[in-house]
């Protein structure tokens, strides 16, 4: 079923192997005019000097991570603009959620935050042919999202769900629950 509603902008957030970007897609083929947005596609663009997140990262590292999170927000707005629904998927966590929240114009805005547990996580890692893991620990993301990041919108724990039963939850619950 397509929403009928007002146009949107969704953000998904959650830890690497969260599920983002599988319920992300899934999502947006729902909406009318949907539009699915990774923001690490901003990152990767970046093809010289580059510098990664990391723990303890440079002040480059944060200026380009911001930088990736500007050109997500504006890409967002421009297609809200066309008239779509925009699904912009992306780690944000932290403080940095708000920051996104206030870099993206439109409204309305749903957040919603992916929270499997991290022997769920560790196991989809495994399962999946990207690595995002290394210098990160799945502990240490885990802990900055759920003790590091405001508690803004829609948190899900998707531990023992499907991608579909997450659309499902997310369809039913995003327009009130994950209202900004």
């Amino acid at each position: 079923m397509k929403h009928t509603g007002d146009r949107g902008v969704f953000l998904i957030t959650g830890v690497m192997a969260s599920g983002k970007s599988t319920v992300a897609q899934q999502f947006a083929e729902k909406l009318n005019r949907g539009v699915h947005l990774r923001g690490d596609t901003f990152r990767k663009m970046i093809v010289s000097g580059r510098e990664e997140m990391v723990p303890g990262a440079s002040d480059e590292a944060l200026r380009q991570l911001r930088l990736r999170y500007q050109i997500a927000s504006s890409a967002a707005d421009t297609y809200f603009d066309a008239g779509f629904n925009v699904v912009l998927q992306d780690v944000m966590i932290g403080t940095m959620l708000q920051d996104v929240i206030h870099m993206i114009r439109s409204r309305p805005l749903y957040v919603i935050v992916l929270t499997p547990s991290r022997e769920a996580v560790a196991k989809r890692e495994a399962e999946r042919p990207k690595k995002g893991y290394g210098i990160w620990t799945i502990a240490d993301l885990d802990d900055q999202l759920r003790h590091g990041t405001p508690k803004i919108g829609m948190w899900i724990d998707t531990t023992e769900q499907t991608p579909e039963e997450t659309v499902e939850q997310i369809w039913n619950c995003v327009w009130t629950e994950g209202r900004i």
